[in-house]
């Protein structure tokens, strides 16, 4: 089964960017499509971007598109989320989330429960 570790949380003022990075190991990576998940204290796990296997279909939350961006690199086994214009309501525990499904649907590639694997997250802070 696959193992995902989150890096690159942080604290960063509103307006900035962070790069959080997943390394995936003990699996094969281009067997699993991708998602980020971000969970703020009292709320749910939701769903904030995802990315096919071969990194061709994308799909984002309304209240990130246009900031962030989702991508992968199949040889370093690793899927990037890219947060520019960061604001407060964006702090949260982020995590990304492995399943294996080699299609593009988009209500299975945004919800949660067809995620097999988990990392363990990273924290996330905007200050105003």
């Amino acid at each position: 089964q696959v193992q995902l570790v989150e890096s690159g949380g942080g604290l960063v003022q509103a307006g900035g960017s962070l790069r959080l990075s997943c390394a995936a190991s003990r699996g094969t990576f281009t067997s699993y499509a991708m998602g980020w998940f971000r969970q703020a204290p009292g709320k749910e796990r939701e769903f904030v971007a995802a990315i096919s296997v071969s990194g061709s279909t994308t799909y984002y939350a309304e209240s990130v598109k246009g900031r962030f961006t989702i991508s992968r690199d199949n040889a370093k086994n690793t899927v990037y989320l890219q947060m520019n214009s960061l604001k407060p309501e964006d702090t949260a525990v982020y995590y990304c989330a492995a399943q294996s499904y080699s299609g593009g649907d988009y209500y299975r590639l945004r919800a949660v429960r067809e995620y097999d694997y988990w990392g363990q997250g990273t924290q996330v802070t905007v200050s105003s």
